[in-house]
């Protein structure tokens, strides 16, 4: 899928593997070496031996298990992230236990994460086909882009000493809200790898009186993004909701796409209800063309469209409906963007207004579609 984005010609593609299982070591290395691009050119077997091998040999790539002797993965990839070695690719057992530990590892700045299998009806090649692609993936855009220092940047600690109310602090001003008339703006984010971390950027500084509903489209399995809600929840000033079929949408509410199914708007008498389908199939279960088509039919002129980093070209069929309703479109800029992927791929199909570096979408977003007051959305 990325083989060409990276020359043959050029030396392999070093990668450190990190895990304290032998039996794994033997197969993440038999397994990515099925590519000539790609050599293994050390393992270790634990967290302390990671960072010194990782600063002595300084890698293209680490493949890093999470749950480790001595020090675990997790404050590995802490140390390894600041130091701007090489982009860490996350390969770890990833049940709905472990789903937090893992998410968590993304905010901080891991580049990807690859489920390691956790009984004996894995399907070997899919896995390493999987590894494989994600590697290259993080080392060419390693190469060609600052993605070292943006993985690196520490927003996500910055915001958490910031203070944010947790939920229950928060006033839920449209709690009695019957919308009567859709008189408020749907937007929606469509939003792939480096997402866990540059999502908090746009998020958080959004008021909870916004005169929108905000509709998150991130790439995730389905036993992460209820993690990924609830997380984003403890972050932002407005509510953060795990979509559920049959919801009413409100302004002031963020509502995240549920892993395995899009996310879609139907209109049930006056008020206007999130359907979670199965149809149309999609290389990604949640979709943001999906989920962008279905905002510009519920929303018409009062959509906004949002593509951030990710690979790919999903979002850009769903920008274009927007803009066909006559809405508004950005897309995330080369400056901050893990990977100037979707970005890039609706800016070239021409449906984007404006390009934006992540951090400048608030102040757009706000000055957009505006407040209101808490007397004014009282039924």
């Amino acid at each position: 899928m990325y083989r060409s984005s990276y020359n043959d010609d050029k030396e392999p593609i070093k990668v450190l593997v990190v895990d304290d299982s032998p039996l794994m070591q033997r197969a993440i290395k038999s397994l990515v070496e099925l590519d000539k691009n790609i050599k293994v050119i050390e393992v270790a077997s634990n967290g302390r031996e990671a960072i010194r091998l990782a600063r002595m040999l300084k890698p293209d790539v680490i493949t890093l298990d999470i749950n480790m002797p001595e020090l675990d993965g997790l404050s590995v990839l802490k140390v390894l992230i600041q130091e701007e070695i090489a982009p860490i690719i996350v390969v770890s057992i990833i049940t709905q236990k472990e789903a937090p530990v893992t998410y968590e590892a993304l905010e901080y700045g891991a580049f990807d994460y690859v489920p390691k299998p956790i009984d004996e009806s894995w399907n070997a090649l899919e896995f390493g086909r999987e590894l494989r692609e994600k590697i290259i993936l993080a080392y060419v855009q390693a190469k060609k882009s600052a993605i070292l220092h943006k993985l690196a940047e520490e927003r996500f600690t910055l915001m958490k000493k910031e203070g944010r109310k947790k939920p229950s602090e928060k006033k839920d001003i449209y709690q009695v809200m019957e919308s009567r008339v859709v008189d408020f703006y749907g937007v929606g984010i469509g939003i792939s790898t480096g997402g866990p971390k540059n999502i908090y950027d746009v998020l958080p500084p959004l008021p909870s009186n916004l005169n929108a509903a905000i509709f998150v489209v991130q790439h995730m399995p389905p036993f992460f993004t209820k993690q990924y809600a609830e997380h984003l929840d403890n972050y932002c000033q407005m509510k953060v909701l795990h979509a559920e079929d049959g919801m009413v949408v409100a302004p002031g509410n963020v509502y995240v796409a549920q892993g395995g199914f899009h996310l879609t708007l139907e209109r049930n008498e006056e008020k206007l209800v999130i359907r979670l389908a199965s149809e149309p199939k999609h290389t990604f279960m949640p979709s943001a063309d999906v989920t962008l088509s279905s905002i510009a039919k519920a929303f018409r002129e009062k959509s906004i469209g949002i593509i951030m980093t990710g690979m790919g070209n999903d979002g850009v069929e769903g920008l274009a409906e927007i803009k066909k309703a006559g809405g508004l479109c950005f897309a995330e800029s080369e400056e901050t963007a893990i990977v100037f992927g979707m970005p890039k791929e609706a800016v070239k199909a021409g449906v984007v207004d404006k390009v934006l570096p992540s951090y400048a979408m608030p102040e757009e977003i706000i000055k957009t579609v505006g407040t209101v007051k808490a007397e004014n959305c009282q039924a």
